[in-house]
């Protein structure tokens, strides 16, 4: 079995998939995908298909449902494999799991290459750290289950692996930047700032890369853009690393420079002190 949640959701066995169609089985599908080899709760399944409103059939239709995903799952095992749908759609006391080996799920092959990108970026390591995040963001093919009807469990975990997404992306931005590559990413953080327009992160990116890239002037005005748009929106002033970062790039700071700019940090942590 191969599963895919980051962008359309894809469940495949033997090369055919058993993704439904019909809505809440395909949301019950995403769930049990998510947390391989977890069991997921009764009561969460009902929360994710009706909310707070269950209807006096919900433990009824529920089964139906998972009877159906059973069905989808046993026509693309085939008659030849050994085991049947209810060995890999299981029923345990209280709820329901599928068992799928985890590094069958795309979601678990991304945190892994996060985490180890994580941990490349802290000692340093600012190649290894680039490399397997930009492993890690390749797994995703548009936003976390973008085909799946969102209830209220699917909405925070789909909310979870977007904020996840975007803290890879700037950390991915912030090894390349370390390695004096700030030209290549311009026109992406120009985009990033564009879709997060109250991000601090990104930002200082961005002015810094537009800084080392003799575009002095066009980093100012985006931290000015930046801080009109807090004030205006949020009544708020920039952190006082957002304005720290600003007076140094108003000062022409030689810790700006890439050979002397402050290591192992996050490019919004340079001037945190």
């Amino acid at each position: 079995m191969r599963v895919k949640v980051l962008g359309p959701l894809q469940v495949d066995v033997n090369g055919m998939t058993v993704v439904p169609t019909a809505s809440k089985p395909r949301q019950i599908l995403a769930l049990l995908a998510l947390h391989p080899g977890r069991v997921i709760p009764i009561t969460t399944l009902m929360e994710e298909l009706w909310g707070g409103d269950l209807p006096a059939s919900a433990l009824t239709t529920l089964q139906t449902y998972i009877l159906q995903l059973r069905r989808r799952l046993d026509r693309a095992m085939g008659p030849d494999d050994p085991g049947n749908a209810k060995d890999v759609l299981v029923t345990r006391y209280g709820g329901y799991l599928l068992q799928v080996r985890p590094e069958n799920v795309d979601v678990h092959e991304y945190e892994r290459l996060v985490a180890t990108g994580q941990r490349a970026f802290d000692v340093g390591d600012d190649v290894t750290a680039a490399d397997l995040l930009r492993r890690a963001l390749a797994l995703w093919d548009g936003s976390a289950l973008v085909d799946v009807r969102i209830g209220p469990v699917l909405e925070i975990e789909a909310a979870r692996l977007e904020e996840s997404r975007l803290v890879a992306v700037e950390r991915r931005i912030d090894a390349e930047l370390r390695l004096g590559r700030h030209r290549e990413f311009i026109a992406e953080l120009t985009d990033l700032i564009a879709r997060h327009p109250q991000h601090e992160g990104v930002h200082a990116q961005a002015m810094v890369a537009l800084y080392r890239s003799g575009r002095q002037a066009t980093a100012l005005d985006v931290y000015q853009r930046l801080r009109a748009r807090l004030v205006e929106d949020l009544g708020v002033e920039p952190s006082p690393q957002l304005q720290r970062l600003h007076h140094a790039i108003l000062t022409v700071d030689p810790q700006l420079d890439v050979a002397a700019g402050p290591r192992p940090s996050s490019t919004f942590g340079w001037y945190a002190n």
